[in-house]
C-alpha cells in the first residue's frame, strides 16, 4: 500500500490459472489481468497459461477466441485489435486429464525457457473439493519449485477440523510464505481506506475505543437470490460464506490495533490478536433467517434448514473494546445490495440543546458511515443548529465521494489489485492459516448447535425479529439516510 502512485512492476511471471473457463475466471480473473496489462502493472515478459479438464469445451485452438469473448463482455477496457494482439500473445492453453499435468510441465517448460528466473503462479479457481487433489498433483508431477506461489480462494474449510486438514495438505506441498489465501473483500479499495482513515487521520484514532464508540456494524445484504448454485450454497449457508470471511475480515480491520508498520507481518499479527479475543460465537445471540422459496431451487433439499441470512452480535473482550456492541449482518434476497459500516459514537453526557425526538428515532446523530460498495463513500452523520430564531437542532452529513476524486483514475478492483500484489510477493491483504483457524475456533460452538431459520420474504430486510437483536440500537439503513 504504497503512498506513490508510480508501482512497482513485478518480475517475469508465469499464470497458471485452473478453471479458466470458469466463471470466476471469466468474469474477473481474465478481465483483471488484461486491465492490468493495459495500465501497465503487468511484468514486462509474462504468460498466462489457462487450465481446464480436456473434454469440456476448450482446447488450444479455441481458448483465445474465448478469452477474447470474454474480455468484450466483462472488461473494463475497449478491447481494441491493437490490445487484443498485444494481450493475446501471452496466452496458451493446457487441457489436463485425471491424475496428470504432464501436458502443463512440458508446455511451462516451454514458456519459461524466454525468462528470467520466473515467479510461477498457480490460481486455484476451482470448487473447494478440487483443492486438496489439485494440490496433491501439483506436488507429485514437480510444478512446485522455490518461486511457486499459490492462490487459493475460500471457502478455507467449512469448521476447524476441515479448515486445519486444508492448511496440513498445503503445507505438505508449499511453504505458508508460498500461499496467498484469497478474499476479494480485502482488495477493495473503501475497506483499505478504513485502515488510511483511521490511522493517518489524528482526529479518529483517539477516538477509536470503548470510551466513546456505543456499537459498531458491518452489514452486507444482497438481492441476489442462489439460483444455479443451490447445491453449493446447501453446504455452505450464509454464515460460513459470508460471515467467517468477509465480516471478520472486515471486523480485523476495525478493531486490530495500531501496527508498526503497514506490513503484513504487522498488519495479520495484529488481526490475529483481534480473532483471539473476540467472544466464541454465542448462539442466542444469533439470528438466522431463511427467503421463502429458497427450498425450491435445484440442489435444495425440501426440508433444508441452511440459512440464507444472518445476523449476530459479537463481543471483543480487550481493553480497547470491552462493552461496545458488535453486529454483523449479511443475506440473500434483500432488499438492497449494499456493503457498509457504521461506527456510533456515544452521545454526549452534556445536552443543552434540543433535538427533536422523531428525528432522533429516524435517523441517529453521531455516526460514521463506510459504504464499501464500489466506488465507495464516507459519511459523518452530525448535529448542527437549525437556522432560525430557536436553538433545535437537525442532522447533517459530510460525505466524501470516491468518484468524486480525480484520485479514481487509479483505482484497481479487488482482483486487479490482489493479483498485483501476488505478483509482487506481498502479503498484506492475504489471510495466513492461524487467522483462518483462530476464526472457525471462536466459530465452533454456533456451527455446533446453530439456531433454526425463520422465514423471511425476498427482497424484505430479513426475518422481523432481528430488530430485538440491536435493541435499543437499530440498523443503519438507507432508507433512514
Amino acid at each position: 500500500m504504497s503512498s506513490s502512485k508510480v508501482a512497482i512492476q513485478p518480475k517475469d511471471c508465469v499464470i497458471i490459472v485452473f478453471g479458466a473457463t470458469g466463471d470466476l475466471a471469466k468474469r474477473k480473473l481474465l478481465p483483471g489481468l488484461f486491465h492490468l496489462a493495459e495500465v501497465s502493472l503487468m511484468p514486462k515478459r509474462y504468460h498466462i497459461i489457462g487450465c481446464a479438464p480436456e473434454g469440456t469445451g476448450a482446447d488450444e485452438e479455441s481458448f483465445g477466441g474465448y478469452v477474447h469473448d470474454v474480455l468484450r463482455t466483462f472488461a473494463r477496457k475497449e478491447v481494441t485489435d491493437e490490445s487484443w494482439s498485444r494481450f493475446s500473445r501471452h496466452l496458451s492453453f493446457v487441457g489436463t486429464r485425471k491424475g496428470d499435468l504432464g501436458n502443463l510441465h512440458t508446455e511451462l517448460k516451454r514458456v519459461e525457457s524466454s525468462m528470467e528466473k520466473p515467479t510461477r503462479i498457480i490460481y486455484l479457481a476451482v470448487p473447494p473439493a478440487a483443492f486438496l487433489e489439485t494440490v496433491s498433483l501439483l506436488g507429485t508431477n514437480g510444478l512446485v519449485n522455490e518461486s511457486t506461489r499459490l492462490v487459493i480462494e475460500k471457502p478455507f474449510g467449512s469448521n476447524l477440523s476441515t479448515a486445519r486438514r486444508l492448511n496440513g495438505e498445503l503445507h505438505r506441498v508449499f511453504k505458508e510464505s508460498q500461499i496467498y489465501r484469497i478474499d476479494h473483500f480485502l482488495g477493495k479499495e473503501a475497506v483499505q481506506n478504513i485502515l488510511a482513515f483511521r490511522f493517518a487521520n489524528g482526529l479518529f484514532e483517539p477516538a477509536w475505543n470503548n470510551r466513546y464508540i456505543d456499537y459498531i456494524q458491518i452489514d452486507v445484504p444482497e438481492t441476489l437470490t442462489v439460483e444455479g448454485r443451490g447445491a453449493f450454497y446447501e453446504a455452505t449457508g450464509a454464515f460460513r460464506d459470508m460471515i467467517v470471511t468477509h465480516l471478520f475480515q472486515t471486523l480485523g480491520f476495525l478493531a486490530m490495533e495500531p501496527p508498526a508498520r503497514l506490513n503484513a507481518h504487522e498488519l495479520q499479527g495484529k488481526k490475529i490478536d483481534v480473532y483471539r479475543s473476540v467472544e466464541p460465537i454465542d448462539a442466542e445471540k444469533v439470528v438466522y433467517g431463511q427467503y421463502e422459496g429458497y427450498k425450491d431451487v435445484s440442489g435444495v433439499a425440501a426440508d433444508s434448514n441452511t440459512e440464507t441470512f444472518v445476523a449476530l452480535e459479537a463481543a471483543i473482550e480487550n481493553q480497547r473494546w470491552a462493552g461496545v456492541r458488535w453486529f454483523l449482518r449479511t443475506g440473500k434476497a434483500m432488499a438492497e445490495s449494499r456493503t457498509s459500516v457504521t461506527i456510533g459514537f456515544k452521545e454526549s453526557p452534556l445536552n443543552m440543546f434540543e433535538l427533536d425526538p422523531d428525528l432522533k428515532s429516524k435517523l441517529k446523530p453521531n455516526e460514521l458511515t463506510f459504504e464499501i460498495t464500489d466506488p465507495g463513500r464516507v459519511t459523518l452523520h452530525i448535529l448542527v443548529k437549525e437556522p432560525g430564531p430557536t436553538t433545535s437542532l437537525e442532522v447533517a452529513a459530510l460525505s466524501f465521494q470516491y468518484d468524486d476524486s480525480t484520485l479514481v483514475a487509479f483505482e484497481l478492483e479487488a482482483y486487479e489489485r490482489l493479483f498485483h500484489d501476488v505478483m509482487l510477493g506481498d502479503h498484506l491483504l492475504f489471510n495466513t492459516a492461524e487467522a483462518i483457524e483462530t476464526l472457525w475456533q471462536l466459530s465452533e460452538p454456533l456451527l455446533a448447535s446453530p439456531p433454526e431459520p425463520y422465514a423471511y420474504l425476498k427482497g424484505s430486510w430479513g426475518p422481523e425479529v432481528v430488530e430485538s437483536l440491536l435493541a435499543p440500537f437499530s440498523w443503519h439503513l438507507p432508507e433512514k439516510l
